[in-house]
């Protein structure tokens, strides 16, 4: 079976985590992805949080797969003639380099365009233009810049990051959508073009509903399904909300049984309006379905706390699983709060190849995410990573280097 983005061949000049998680994704949907290295270094993730010697780190596997390895040094005049050769043939470049590197590098977009016009020149950046663009990014320094931090925690206590890659994957996945839309625009101009996914855009772009928030405090002074209503005061910004809810119906995670001792023995529960008469049967509480302090959904914004704290006082004698269970035969919304030691094991996350065990020569098998995306007549097969430099000489026999032009090239060092 074909593969959506079979025949698109990509120059990949990308490392650590936003850059990769783009590529990735493309070789999942079938792009031809060659990844450009330093001989003898590699991506800087090969050796970061590495945990059996000599191996590459699940940080570089589980952001590499599917993809093609070769080492080149650019600075020596032949390696620049290899890669002017891979840009003619190459559909996409993509890069997260520091501000101005491709530049210096000699790869401007004048050269490209001279060498392959219908080339795209994808870019992962920490800002887009502006006071900033020079600046350096990681992915909590991008989380604070794009207004996750500021939005996340409890009221009472300092910003916080999220757990979830954000700033460095979500600046993937944006890119990844960036990149496609420019190869199918270039199907009508046929001609590339640059695309930027500023990592402070993708993350404030994740947080829209907080910039929401922030035009209707300035409006109305307060938003009531914040845990500051109605006690509480309101800034002139959007406060932390805690685990509350950000939509239209209140939630919160609550303990079951176990909390004492697992860390992770939570439930997500939502008291959406449409089933509130369900939440009172279960927790046994029918009276309050026709009282007027609780029956509609604007009186109960008063009753938040006291509402929440006897649910859980119901979700405490259950475990989550338990909790779940019965909620769900009620339409309940709820989710129990999972630890990657469950998600891990979870088989169902297994048949649909969200959690994918891999075979690697070196360090042997372990589990990665597979592709998020499922697509009926493009079906993703996930491949291990490469080894540094493996794919090398199959590639530049592709671009007409002969067995003794590489010979000559490996002697001077320039792959």
């Amino acid at each position: 079976m074909s593969k959506a983005l079979e025949g698109v061949r990509i120059l990949d000049f990308t490392h650590v985590q936003s850059g990769p998680t783009c590529t990735q994704l493309l070789a999942w949907f079938g792009a031809d992805v060659i990844k450009v290295e330093r001989a003898g270094e590699g991506d800087a993730t090969r050796g970061q949080l590495r945990d059996i010697p000599g191996a590459d780190s699940l940080y570089f596997t589980m952001l590499n797969h599917n993809k093609r390895s070769i080492t080149l040094d650019t600075k020596n005049p032949k390696g620049k003639e290899v890669l002017d050769s891979l840009i003619k043939t190459c559909d996409v470049l993509v890069e997260n380099f520091a501000p101005g590197a491709l530049d210096r590098m000699g790869i401007t977009w004048a050269h490209i365009q001279k060498l392959n016009p219908r080339m795209i020149v994808a870019s992962v950046k920490g800002f887009g233009p502006g006071k900033y663009e020079h600046c350096k990014v990681y992915e909590n320094v991008a989380q604070c810049a794009g207004g996750a931090a500021s939005t996340t925690g409890f009221e009472d206590g300092p910003p916080l990051v999220t757990g979830a890659q954000i700033g460095d994957s979500g600046t993937g996945l944006h890119l990844a959508l960036g990149i496609v839309a420019a190869l199918f625009q270039r199907n009508s101009t046929g001609r590339g073009q640059q695309v930027l996914a500023p990592m402070q855009d993708a993350v404030l772009n994740l947080c829209r509903v907080k910039m929401r928030d922030q035009q209707r405090l300035e409006r109305t002074g307060t938003m009531h399904e914040y845990p500051q209503y109605p006690d509480g005061k309101f800034g002139d910004a959007v406060p932390r909300a805690g685990n509350a809810s950000g939509g239209g119906q209140p939630g919160s995670i609550l303990k079951c049984k176990g909390w004492e001792t697992d860390p992770n023995a939570y439930i997500y529960f939502i008291t959406q309006a449409a089933v509130w008469p369900a939440v009172c049967k279960v927790i046994g509480e029918e009276g309050w379905i026709n009282d007027e302090a609780y029956a509609t959904p604007a009186a109960r914004l008063l009753h938040l706390k006291p509402i929440f704290a006897r649910i859980e006082q119901w979700t405490m004698t259950k475990t989550k699983f338990e909790a779940m269970d019965i909620l769900n035969e009620y339409d309940i919304p709820c989710g129990p709060i999972l630890s990657m030691k469950e998600i891990a094991a979870d088989e169902s996350l297994r048949e649909t190849g969200t959690i994918v065990e891999v075979d690697h020569p070196v360090r042997g098998k372990y589990l990665t995410v597979g592709n998020p995306i499922k697509m009926s007549d493009s079906p993703t097969e996930v491949t291990r990573s490469p080894l540094l430099g493996e794919h090398t000489e199959e590639v530049l026999r592709q671009l007409g280097y002969s067995a003794d032009d590489l010979a000559t090239l490996r002697a001077e060092r320039v792959i």
